[in-house]
């Protein structure tokens, strides 16, 4: 399985749609496998879309996004957990262990639906 996150600076970015960079982690048995970054330098989303499903990303986690994008990349079949904040490693840690959903890693104003992780 193939998560992305963009990132701006050392945090996840604050919002996808205008995001530049992406880490995608390739995780194997819950633990990661490998790594690397990619660019995301068309700022069309649905060439963003492409580029995103190109790489076989199976789960998003990401801040906001618009609705626009999101219905896109569902409809592409990558999972999206949006409202998400905080350093790229720690929350890979709390995706990986089930604790995503943990308050200090939702942005703020951000409810999570308590039926996804």
């Amino acid at each position: 399985m193939k998560i992305a996150i963009p990132i701006w600076e050392d945090r996840i970015s604050p919002v996808l749609d205008a995001a530049s960079r992406l880490l995608i982690v390739e995780v194997v048995d819950h633990e990661e496998a490998s790594r690397f970054e990619t660019y995301l330098e068309d700022q069309e989303l649905i060439h963003r879309c492409a580029h995103i499903r190109r790489l076989g990303i199976h789960t998003l986690i990401c801040g906001a996004v618009s609705n626009s994008f999101s219905k896109m990349l569902e409809a592409s079949g990558i999972d999206i957990i949006p409202g998400i904040s905080g350093q790229p490693e720690a929350v890979l840690d709390a995706y990986l262990q089930g604790n995503l959903s943990h308050s200090k890693f939702l942005m703020p104003g951000f409810q999570r639906d308590r039926s996804r992780q």
